[in-house]
């Protein structure tokens, strides 16, 4: 009978260093709690599956303070983030330029910005071979977070007290260790849902081959400028991406074999070039959505909570939502003041925001599909057919392939409609979420907190910690001495802020805006609430 290496307990296990994983250990650590990442990879890989972060993400990395790092092993702030659609080749005139600006070119846009229509700070561009080891040497800093690599979960049971993990490392040493809970961060094809016997429900899409290159100069020599995506209107669906350190290239197409893809580059670049090719592999678009994402102590998240394919830059951004919010809500219950209504809210507000996201790639796709469809094996010919060929294209490219880009509003415009711990004003008919690209700021109850400045020039972001904050625009400093009381009670951290800001009363309005560790408001009003103990158990899981 083969032994079992006992492991000691600890209070949340996480399967899965990636990018989701290792945030959520990052944010369970920094919170005090004692986790144990394993992962049954050797080490972390050499593939961009991600490479932005978008502005959300951003302001979480800000909240848990680790976007500075973050934005200095990235993409450089100065370049611009153009997007082209090139005509059979990167060296002769695009069909399709669209302008993006820079990081630091939208810094100082955002910090111009006075009605709250845009993030505390803007995306940031990093691959995800450059994100996950940064990730985990922060994570690492607590010494209550411990990373494992080459072991991986293999099984679980739970009970009342807890959930007990099965582990096995590459040379088939048998683990187990227990814990509080345990998070399924391990991706598509994940154990941890398949034990569950949670399904995934959706589509898979095209077939496509990724690969790639590595070129020291390649960048500096394209003629027709730097950018960050190189679409090539092709029947091939060929797409080229710039990575963080503007030497590695990934390209993703639709060919036969993998052979296929290393000449492709060549002909898509257009000029000679001295390149390597790193990896070449197949992969399948997919959007699909698991039907559950808790049962009992043990959650899903990321990849194994939702899939969705990197037309418009959603999947990880979603995980690391995903990892946020469970991340707050389980230091919550592990240090004493959440109730377990706080971890039923977590499926209730991320699986609407994962099937929103999910639709809301599915239309950039489609864009992108609409474009591509234009395509005609004339298109590059100098004749009537193909010059037709080419303005057909562009036309509907000039709209369709923009849902692939500007999606502020789902990044930024999520609001958790059907929470069992949002003390709502007006019941919302429906807990699915609208799927709206344009960002338009909301005091409602479930809403992100839009941003407005202070007058030292911080955001109020940065004002509000890992509390539940009461935001006081009424000028007449509201008594808020109940609040306080019942939150302390409960043993939940709690404070006032009154902005010191011009804009706050006008994108907040005169009134009251409660708001969670998260800055998702979880409650409004224009006067203390008369129930401040029944508010106050209600946000925190107690009621």
């Amino acid at each position: 009978m083969t032994s079992i290496q006992q492991l000691p307990r600890t209070q949340v296990v996480i399967a899965g260093a990636g990018p989701v994983g290792l945030t959520l250990a990052l944010s369970l650590g920094q919170a005090g709690i004692d986790v144990r990442l394993f992962d049954k990879r050797p080490g972390f890989g050499k593939l961009p599956k991600m490479e932005r972060c978008n502005a959300r993400t951003m302001e979480n990395f800000r909240r848990l303070g680790v976007e500075g790092e973050i934005r200095a092993a990235g993409l450089d702030t100065d370049m611009p983030m153009d997007v082209f659609i090139c005509l059979e080749d990167v060296a002769r005139p695009p069909l399709v330029v669209h302008k993006y600006d820079s990081v630091n070119e939208l810094t100082a846009q955002y910090r111009a910005t006075r009605d709250a229509s845009t993030a505390a700070v803007p995306y940031q561009l990093i691959s995800q071979y450059t994100l996950e080891p940064l990730l985990r040497d922060m994570a690492l800093r607590h010494p209550n977070v411990s990373i494992e690599f080459d072991r991986e979960v293999t099984d679980f049971r739970q009970d009342d007290a807890g959930a007990t993990v099965a582990l096995r490392d590459a040379s088939g040493v048998a683990y187990e260790i227990e814990a509080d809970y345990l998070v399924g961060c391990d991706g598509g094809s994940s154990t941890v849902r398949d034990k569950l016997g949670f399904r995934l429900e959706g589509d898979s899409l095209l077939e496509m081959r990724q690969a790639l290159f590595y070129s020291e100069d390649l960048l500096d020599r394209i003629p027709i400028g730097k950018g960050r995506h190189y679409h090539i209107a092709d029947d091939k669906n060929s797409f080229l991406i710039v990575q963080d350190d503007k030497k590695h290239f990934s390209l993703h197409a639709t060919v036969a074999s993998d052979d296929e893809m290393a000449p492709l580059f060549e002909k898509i670049i257009g000029f000679p070039i001295e390149y390597e090719t790193l990896y070449v592999g197949g992969w399948r678009q997919r959007l699909m959505l698991a039907d559950r994402y808790r049962d009992g102590r043990v959650f899903i998240a990321g990849d194994a909570a939702h899939l969705v394919i990197p037309t418009g830059g959603l999947g990880m951004n979603t995980g690391a939502g995903d990892a946020v919010d469970l991340g707050w809500k389980l230091a919550a219950v592990l240090n004493g003041w959440g109730g377990d209504a706080l971890l039923d809210s977590y499926e209730a507000e991320r699986r609407p925001t994962g099937r929103r996201n999910i639709a809301a790639s599915r239309r950039a796709a489609m864009g992108r599909r609409a474009w591509r469809a234009m395509w005609r094996p004339e298109i590059a010919d100098d004749t009537a057919a193909g010059e037709k060929s080419r303005a057909d294209l562009i036309e509907v490219a000039e709209r369709e392939q923009r849902w692939s880009n500007d999606l502020y509003g789902i990044e930024l415009g999520y609001r958790y409609q059907g929470s069992p711990t949002l003390a709502y004003d007006v019941t919302p008919e429906s807990a699915d979420q609208e799927v709206v690209f344009e960002y338009v700021p909301s005091t409602e109850v479930g809403a992100r907190l839009p941003n407005v400045w202070l007058r030292d020039g911080r955001a109020l972001q940065d004002e509000i910690g890992w509390e539940y904050a009461l935001i006081d625009t009424t000028g007449r400093a509201v008594d808020a001495a109940g609040l306080a009381e019942a939150f302390a009670g409960i043993g939940a951290p709690f404070r006032v802020i009154q902005p010191d800001s011009d804009d706050a009363v006008a994108v907040y309005g005169e009134g009251l805006l409660l708001v969670r560790p998260d800055l998702h408001i979880a409650w409004r009003g224009t006067e203390a609430p008369d129930d401040a103990a029944a508010v106050a158990r209600l946000v925190t899981g107690n009621a």
